[in-house]
């Protein structure tokens, strides 16, 4: 639901955030002066904090929530209560569950292969190969584990934490590892109520130990990126197919990899609480406050 709060003439904005980061991450906190110079009052608000009134902010733009996780049925309902949340409680529910990778491909989306596993099935894994095993509910990489199944070690350490995964209660994902990842990196281009606003390149992440920063992610190497045509037109394409009208979604972020042929192909669609990076795109801060008020019905977009 967008659109200002009658009789209000400064939007009141909460940027939702976890216990963890009460005041944001460094990245988060360079959107709020973009906002105010539009005449936006901008507040952190903690989801969980139960003495919030979310009913009090024309918006609340869910940011670095990113303690959901290992809660996501509480973080659901929680969104359902909100009134007024970017994005949407109805996209949070469907995108916190990486299930939704299956429903894409269906819609003939060039996914990464995957195989589910739910938690009372055999754990069925390929003969071989070097695979990535992890959780269809998780952010910031953690539980995500890369195995060469032709170790048979390896392969027993695969096992034992798909088994684990499965006893938390997690569907497993099965995925083969994209090789081209160790050179070309992943790509993330983050668009604004469907429009591309800039890209990134996110440095391989399951190659050795990183540290966990705030015990929410694992740590990045980013650099800008420069998106090519090919990247445009599945990032657009991914935006077609959502139950949703792109131009209804504040933020979507949409991660790709490359196959062994150079095509992009989708890894995630990070429409909950996506790192937008604006600090790797010059003015990628202020073409967010721009489409937040666009999203308000306000001047200024």
């Amino acid at each position: 639901m967008s659109g200002i709060l009658p009789g209000v003439e400064t939007p009141h904005i909460a940027l939702v955030t976890c216990a963890a980061l009460p005041e944001l991450d460094d990245d988060e906190r360079l959107l709020i002066a973009p906002l105010e110079a539009h005449g936006a009052r901008v507040t952190p608000a903690v989801w969980d904090d139960p003495m919030i009134d979310w009913a009090r902010f024309d918006l609340a733009i869910v940011r670095s929530a990113w303690d959901y996780t290992g809660r996501r049925a509480e973080f659901v309902e929680w969104a359902r209560r909100v009134p007024r949340l970017a994005n949407p409680a109805a996209v949070i529910a469907w995108n916190t569950d990486k299930r939704y990778l299956a429903e894409l491909a269906a819609a003939g989306i060039p996914t990464v292969p995957t195989t589910w596993l739910a938690p009372a099935d055999p754990i069925s894994l390929p003969a071989g190969g070097t695979v990535v095993v992890k959780p269809s509910v998780g952010a910031g990489s953690f539980g995500a584990e890369r195995f060469d199944l032709d170790d048979e070690p390896q392969a027993r350490h695969a096992r034992d934490h798909a088994a684990g995964l499965q006893a938390a209660g997690q569907v497993v994902m099965v995925q083969p590892y994209i090789q081209t990842v160790d050179s070309y990196g992943e790509a993330g281009l983050v668009m604004l109520r469907g429009e591309y606003s800039h890209a990134i390149t996110k440095g391989a992440m399951l190659g050795g130990p990183r540290e966990a920063v705030a015990g929410l992610y694992k740590s990045e190497t980013i650099e800008r990126r420069q998106a090519s045509s090919a990247e445009l037109e599945l990032a657009g394409a991914v935006l077609d197919v959502l139950p949703w009208p792109a131009s209804t979604l504040l933020y979507a972020r949409v991660d790709m990899l490359r196959d062994h042929e150079g095509r992009p192909i989708l890894i995630e669609l990070e429409l909950t609480e996506p790192s937008l990076f604006v600090t790797h795109a010059p003015g990628a801060a202020q073409r967010f406050a721009a489409a937040v008020m666009a999203h308000l019905g306000l001047p200024g977009a």
